[in-house]
């Protein structure tokens, strides 16, 4: 584990930086494929270090170590596989060109270096990342409809997605470590969420400011299952939040542009291995970190830490914590001796089910500046 008072080292020991130093590469007359905009998120995640150590789209050989390990070759903690699928043309095409752009519609933004092409089984994916082959699973029905040839190879990237009205506090480890540099902070808890912020989160993220010099809050923008809050409402939520009832000088908001794998365990250490890339020598792991459905025992993703002894930061278990309706205070089952019947808890279903039935929340379960922007939209949820 790292070493209580420092800021980690990048993972695998620097911060990798895919972005082209001179003017834009020409990419006229090569052969070229078109990525989605959650692809170019992580391969613009890869390319200004997020995904440390990885240059690239993994290959076959790390591809299976992750399945079979949870590390790459060379025993370095990662749990899961950043991969570029393709369809069997598409695959001996690029495997011929060698060097092949990226574009999203007809804007080039990055090429791609082809080191290999290799065939996979997705139900060993669905098994090993996900624990489960049921197609109900959001990661494993996604899973499913991916092409059957993935791409191994590094990626170099020319131009950053254009700004938007989400992307205006993304936040890239170079930035977030330099913030942290000149705060002067020795010890930084980073905060994961897919989720609108209720008081329990609050009181959970103010508990580790107690014990440590700043707070790093990081919602997850990206693909969403059904049911989930939209990014917008995330975004605006936690902004709303922290204006109003957190220490700005102890308090670094930044977004991180991915999709929600919704692998439970794996994907926890995942979430810890970025925030460790970002700056935060600590990371909150909640019950059911990444979870989805009843598919993880809800403790499994504080459990695997003990996996990974190595992975260079430090995990944060807490207990649930619940608005005591005896103590008149949020509190947990260390510090509160009374039963369940004096108990609010909240958790992210409780909310969502309360919100979409029309119900504001109290202003002891959700602050009512974040109730009454959540119920001006018309539908704050993923369709």
């Amino acid at each position: 584990m790292v070493d209580l008072g420092n800021i980690p080292t990048p993972h695998g020991g620097r911060l990798i930086n895919r972005f082209f130093s001179s003017k834009r590469k020409n990419t006229d007359g090569m052969f070229s494929i078109e990525v989605n905009n959650d692809l170019r998120n992580d391969i613009e995640n890869i390319a200004d270090g997020i995904f440390s150590p990885l240059g690239g789209f993994v290959g076959e050989d790390d591809f299976q170590s992750i399945l079979k390990y949870g590390r790459l070759t060379n025993g370095l903690a990662w749990t899961f596989p950043i991969i570029l699928d393709v369809d069997n043309d598409t695959a001996i095409k690029m495997k011929d060109a060698g060097e092949v752009a990226l574009r999203t519609g007809k804007e080039h933004f990055g090429v791609i270096n082809v080191h290999e092409v290799y065939s996979y089984d997705k139900t060993a994916v669905a098994n090993s990342i996900y624990q489960t082959k049921d197609p109900k699973h959001p990661g494993v029905m996604k899973l499913r409809g991916l092409n059957n040839r993935l791409i191994g190879g590094e990626i170099k990237v020319s131009k950053r997605i254009a700004q938007s009205p989400l992307r205006k506090f993304r936040m890239n480890p170079s930035k977030s470590r330099t913030e942290i540099r000149k705060r002067g902070w020795k010890s930084v808890v980073g905060f994961q969420t897919r989720n609108v912020p209720h008081v329990a989160h609050e009181m959970l993220q103010k508990t580790a400011l107690n014990s440590y010099d700043g707070l790093f809050v990081n919602p997850l923008i990206g693909k969403k299952k059904s049911g989930d809050f939209k990014d917008d409402v995330i975004l605006k939520t936690y902004e709303t939040l922290i204006e109003n009832y957190y220490p700005k000088s102890r308090t670094m908001f930044g977004t991180l542009h991915t999709e929600m794998r919704y692998a439970g365990p794996r994907e926890a250490i995942h979430h810890a291995i970025m925030r460790k890339n970002f700056g935060c020598s600590h990371f909150i792991i909640g019950r059911d970190h990444a979870g989805v459905g009843n598919y993880y025992n809800p403790f499994a993703a504080q459990e695997i830490f003990n996996d990974y002894p190595d992975i260079g930061i430090e995990p944060l278990f807490f207990p649930s914590f619940y608005y005591c309706n005896k103590c008149l205070s949020y509190s947990n089952e260390r510090n509160c001796p009374h039963g369940p019947e004096f108990r609010d808890e909240l958790s992210g279903t409780m909310i969502r089910k309360m919100l979409s039935s029309g119900s504001t929340p109290a202003a002891h379960l959700m602050r009512p500046e974040v109730s009454k922007l959540i119920m001006s939209y018309d539908e704050p949820f993923v369709d």
